[in-house]
């Protein structure tokens, strides 16, 4: 089965030969080895170049254990290299080298080099992975399984693959996987014995327990205004436990940074500035938070939510949560001020979309409440609202778009139209 990963083929072309080490981040098991082993390997040979100018390295193959020696692996290349004509030094694994950040810097004197890596550890794989090299990577962000890179390899109908989607997520492996055992079983194996072992095991985690717990609790709110004092209350409160918020915030950050959970934040949307706590935490995949919660909470609004989120984050938009004030009176006339939510503020560049998940409006008093805080924004940049009707995409008398979660999901270009 391949399974077409266009945007970062694409991506990765961009840059190719850009002088920089090109680092392929993203959770483990999202297909970054794939990425470069499969689609840039025949990108490479359809172009022409020759299989001897293309220097591809697994390091967690035992046969190349010799060369996660650092000075083997520099002598090794070097060896490859012998005329003027570009090559490809590709690594995958590449936490495996020792001294890799030396190794890969010294690369970078090797003039007609071209270089790409990718990794499968938390050392790797954090989100400060670019300042081991001194100013000379280049992140290529990977996510799981878009929900449209979904459908192109999947079997069955639209809801079949939508409701597959909605519980199992959209890491590759899950469409080898055929039956719901199985489903089940890889992810939440994936979870316990990889992902939470990888962050124990690099930030010298005591208190597994505790780690435990809180992923836990972010699972069952996924998508809910937090920070970590609100969440030491909930410990202290519902579970009995005292745990610092101090703790908690380096849980949260080793959760951030190996990307198993992203950070929304707050902004002020007329006052033009970030509110900073309580933020919002939504899960890389989908599948992955319901494995915790063992298949138990899978309502489908707080999944569209956070596919939503995804979504515009392959897309490649910063995303926020927007706030808005709107005033108004009381009984006794006197002003009143309100803060309303705008569920998503998607930014890249000088786009810009206000965008509200609202599952249903089976109701006028429903849609009134999802658009009010977008007819209060008063500025002339778009705004949707999502549902999850299957329904193409419609204007009101106000400008605001809405649109059923296939249109905006399988139309790359759906926020434009």
């Amino acid at each position: 089965m391949q399974i077409k990963r266009d945007l970062y083929l694409q991506r990765l072309i961009r840059r190719e030969k850009n002088g920089l080490i090109k680092v392929i981040t993203g959770v483990r098991r999202c297909g970054k080895s794939y990425l470069l082993f499969n689609l840039f390997h025949n990108y490479l040979n359809e172009k022409g170049i020759d299989g001897n100018h293309i220097i591809e390295i697994a390091l967690d193959d035992r046969s190349n254990k010799a060369l996660r020696d650092p000075d083997n692996m520099l002598a090794y290349v070097k060896s490859k290299i012998v005329d003027g004509e570009t090559y490809y030094i590709i690594l995958d694994e590449v936490q495996l080298l020792h001294e890799f950040e030396d190794v890969l810097n010294s690369f970078l004197h090797i003039r007609n080099a071209d270089i790409y890596v990718t990794g499968s550890n938390s050392k790797v794989l954090s989100s400060d992975v670019i300042t081991e090299f001194r100013g000379r990577g280049d992140e290529i962000r990977m996510f799981p399984l878009s929900f449209c890179e979904f459908c192109s390899a999947y079997s069955g109908d639209l809801d079949e693959a939508w409701d597959d989607y909605c519980v199992y997520g959209g890491l590759p492996l899950i469409l080898s996987r055929r039956s719901a055992e199985e489903k089940a079983g890889y992810l939440t194996a994936l979870f316990q014995k990889v992902y939470l072992s990888d962050i124990v095991d690099r930030h010298k985690v005591r208190n597994r327990e505790e780690l435990d717990e809180l992923v836990d609790v972010l699972s069952s709110a996924v998508g809910s205004l937090t920070n970590p004092t609100k969440l030491a209350n909930t410990f202290k409160t519902v579970k009995n436990k005292i745990i610092s918020d101090k703790t908690l915030k380096n849980y949260l950050d080793y959760l951030t940074d190996a990307f198993l959970v992203s950070k929304a934040v707050r902004y002020d949307i007329k006052g033009r500035k970030y509110i900073g706590s309580p933020a919002k935490y939504y899960f890389e995949d989908i599948g992955l938070r319901n494995a915790r919660l063992n298949f138990r909470q899978t309502e489908e609004n707080h999944i569209m939510e956070n596919i939503i989120y995804n979504e515009l984050r392959v897309r490649g938009f910063h995303v926020d949560i927007g706030v808005v004030e709107v005033f108004g009176k009381n009984a006794e006339s006197r002003t009143t001020k309100k803060q309303l939510e705008v569920d998503f503020i998607a930014t890249k560049g000088s786009e810009k979309y206000y965008i509200q998940s609202a599952f249903t409006m089976p109701t006028p008093e429903k849609r009134e409440q999802e658009t009010r805080p977008l007819n209060a924004i008063g500025d002339s940049f778009k705004k949707l609202i999502v549902v999850r009707d299957n329904m193409k995409p419609r204007r009101d008398d106000r400008g605001i778009v809405t649109m059923g979660i296939r249109n905006f999901l399988l139309d790359q270009k759906s926020l434009e139209n």
